[in-house]
């Protein structure tokens, strides 16, 4: 048809026409009559009606985004089109970075259910081997090792709470109640008691065991919260900065390169690699700002997992307090004689229980029983039917491509054979404007890198607020992070830093304050003043009453509640060892 319309014409349009086929393009003539039915056909199959779809191409000028040449695409389709690019686009990020969500998601929860498992079960063991040796002197006493468990949760839970104080209130109402069973011919006040846990750390009743338990507890438990957080954080950025919505220069940009071959009768010629990368590099300009600070979360990230496996095991941690603890009170017991005339001398000599005949703590101390210690069957077992050297092996191999996501997502997109032609194919591809090579280079990464798009019109000078307020979560995790492999809590690193936590790190601090360690030590038959300004010891603790969190507050005695009160004479001894003590003493 077309050379017949030539050779009708003057000998002019004779050598315009062959021009035209020589140079691949088809004459306004050829053009208007070019059949639609490959664009109607892939029209149809996106599920859209082709009542409005022209059945032969059409002049262009109605187009607002594709090139205004001779078009299959009626204004209802171009604007049909474009929101379906939008809807591409989005469904293609969010797909290539499933595998983030479905990594943090699944992790967050094996961890988060596998840390208070250990938890449940550290707590568990505790009770029921504490319960089976020493039965009813146990069970009375529960609610002093029920509190710490209560605190160590709602530690890795996120609340406001300080391990060092937490474990320093347990040590120290620990002592009172022992200190009280191994001298049970006397009988102890309360500002007693106050006097003796006021000085333990200079008495080390517990020896060293306070400071080691202090140190594996709160590396494991800080490195376990952060790590969860973390986790948590992880899932959360990935679901906000995938949620999307382009902007109408994005849309434009989208449309151009997938949906404009479609509109000009080529529905099956895909764009040029290098166009897919400037739209994409523009339209994910934010996210790819990420980029520093994501690496820097999967860095720190990383880094704690391995911490976990190591000197900060959380397992290791939780199967030690019940062990750790049954040591310390032996200790306590098998020092006992020692301890107590160290008391005696500084406290004042207490009143003896009425009916018992005084005895020295050296004749009480014969028929102690020692706490037994634990056999590897009775400690608790792997929690959540996994361990965590698994669950941390599982979660590295998991973090490592995760470096460089945010930059690499469009090469990702456009490495897609859907969406782009390979790099190899770059002469049959189109261009933006026809089927040939793309000429224009590829823009760097980021916003500011985009103020040379050729594709996208970015306004550099406005950043997403969204994508700067993710910045900054990623910073505090990854400070957060950072902390943790320290063994420091970011939330109290002023507190947690150093803090004795009733095993004896710092004594020399009290040095003056205790009889024999001072040149104005009191007489040692004498009881020191419980005045603080007169006697300026260790400061006492005030329980908070709108929390569980012990505060040190110098000029303030201890704040007990009544039940509290009723607690002092019992704890983690045998029954056989009461029963005997009464009898040789009645």
């Amino acid at each position: 048809m077309e050379t017949r319309l030539c050779f009708s014409k003057s000998p002019l349009l004779v050598l315009l026409c062959t021009a035209c086929a020589l140079s691949g393009i088809r004459s306004p003539v050829a053009s208007a009559g070019r059949s639609c039915a490959d664009t109607r056909q892939a029209y149809a199959e996106k599920g859209y009606g082709t009542g409005t779809a022209p059945m032969t191409q059409i002049s262009g000028e109605h187009l607002r985004l594709c090139p205004q040449d001779y078009t299959c695409c009626s204004s209802q389709m171009e604007e049909t089109l474009a929101l379906q690019s939008e809807r591409d686009f989005v469904r293609a990020v969010e797909e290539n970075s499933q595998f983030l969500l479905t990594t943090f998601t699944q992790r967050y929860r094996r961890f988060d259910e596998f840390f208070r498992e250990l938890i449940d079960l550290s707590e568990k063991s505790m009770n029921q081997m504490f319960t089976k040796t020493y039965g009813r002197l146990f069970t009375q006493n529960a609610h002093v090792f029920q509190e710490l468990f209560v605190e160590l949760r709602r530690y890795y839970s996120g609340g406001s709470v300080s391990l060092s104080e937490v474990l320093s209130d347990f040590w120290s109402r620990l002592v009172e109640r022992v200190f009280s069973l191994v001298n049970p011919q006397y009988q102890f006040s309360e500002d007693y008691l106050e006097c003796v846990s006021k000085h333990a750390e200079q008495l080390q009743p517990f020896g060293d065991v306070p400071r080691k338990l202090r140190v594996q507890v709160s590396r494991a438990f800080i490195a376990a919260r952060a790590l969860s957080q973390a986790l948590a954080t992880g899932r959360d950025t990935v679901n906000k900065v995938t949620k999307l919505t382009a902007d109408s220069e994005c849309v434009r940009g989208l449309m151009r390169q997938w949906y404009c071959p479609l509109c000009r009768g080529m529905p099956s010629l895909r764009p040029c690699h290098s166009l897919c990368l400037n739209v994409m590099k523009g339209c994910l300009a934010n996210q790819a700002d990420l980029d520093t600070e994501w690496n820097n979360f999967i860095d720190a990230l990383y880094q704690v997992s391995e911490k976990l496996e190591g000197p900060f095991n959380m397992e290791l941690a939780a199967d030690s307090i019940a062990v750790k603890v049954s040591e310390a009170i032996m200790h306590m017991q098998e020092n006992s004689v020692s301890i107590s005339t160290k008391v005696f001398q500084g406290c004042g000599n207490p009143r003896p229980t009425p009916g018992r005949s005084k005895r020295s703590p050296k004749e009480s101390a014969g028929n102690r029983r020692p706490f037994r210690t634990y056999t590897p069957e009775e400690k608790p077992t792997t929690a959540a039917g996994t361990n965590l050297d698994r669950l941390v092996t599982e979660l590295k191999e998991r973090l490592r491509p995760m470096r460089g996501f945010w930059v690499s997502l469009p090469h990702t997109i456009c490495n897609d054979e859907k969406m782009a032609t390979d790099v190899t194919n770059e002469d049959r591809c189109w261009n933006g404007q026809t089927r040939g090579r793309y000429l224009p280079d590829v823009t760097g990464d980021g916003l500011v890198s985009q103020i040379n798009n050729p594709e996208v019109e970015v306004d550099i000078a406005r950043p997403d607020v969204r994508t700067r307020h993710l910045i900054m979560e990623l910073r505090v995790a990854t400070n957060k992070l950072r902390h943790a492999q320290t063994g420091q809590n970011m939330d109290f690193v002023d507190s947690e830093e150093g803090s004795g936590s009733g095993g004896g790190d710092h004594g020399e601090r009290y040095n003056d304050d205790w009889p024999g360690y001072g040149p104005n030590s009191p007489p040692y038959n004498n009881k020191p003043p419980l005045n603080p300004a007169s006697n300026p010891v260790k400061p006492p603790r005030i329980r908070d009453k709108n929390g569980s969190k012990w505060n040190r507050n110098n000029g303030h005695g201890r704040v007990r509640s009544a039940s509290s009160r009723l607690a002092f004479s019992l704890v983690l001894f045998s029954l056989s060892f009461v029963v005997n003590v009464a009898l040789m003493w009645r």
